[in-house]
């Protein structure tokens, strides 16, 4: 976090996220919002450099990205979100320092199936799940009169939407076209 949105600043992240994460050359597509920061000639001759692909959303239209989206949401509807300005960079730093940390290795997400993000990168969720749908399978065999269906479904989601049901409509009708 800084006082100010440079696109060295963009570019200085990106490579440290790309060395900590061991990221190939056009193995990442960057989604970003159409700001001068993400838009800079240093950002995107960053981008250039590491082989990331820079996608940006479109025009008027804030949901391209369903993590980000979905990060921004939980953070601004968590009780504790500040209702007054921080006092100066450090005390908003500390907040959302202990904002992400708990969303990363507190926060079961639904859109993953309640697992943590964390779970979710270090591959984890793959037992987890697993486990889950063992769970569940035997807590409907021995109470089968509890259960009206199926089980959950607890298999791994490959693709995250931020509105699953308006994606599938659009795909559909691009198929009728």
């Amino acid at each position: 976090m800084h006082n100010e949105e440079l696109s060295a600043l963009a570019a200085d992240l990106m490579v440290d996220i790309c060395q900590r994460e061991s990221v190939e050359r056009h193995q990442v597509t960057l989604h970003s919002d159409n700001g001068s920061p993400m838009k800079g000639a240093t950002m995107l001759a960053t981008l250039q450099t590491l082989g990331v692909v820079p996608s940006f959303s479109r025009p008027s239209v804030s949901n391209d990205n369903p993590y980000s989206e979905s990060i921004f949401r939980t953070l601004k509807y968590r009780p504790e979100y500040p209702d007054k300005p921080f006092v100066d960079i450090a005390a908003a730093r500390d907040w959302v320092g202990g904002f992400v940390q708990w969303y990363n290795f507190e926060h079961q997400h639904s859109g993953i199936k309640f697992v943590t993000p964390a779970q979710r990168h270090a591959g984890d969720d793959v037992e987890l799940l697993i486990k889950r749908k063992q769970v569940y399978s035997q807590a409907k065999s021995q109470n089968p009169s509890r259960w009206s269906g199926e089980i959950r479904n607890w298999d791994q989601i490959n693709e995250v939407h931020l509105n699953p049901m308006k994606d599938k409509l659009e795909v559909k009708e691009n198929k009728a076209v």
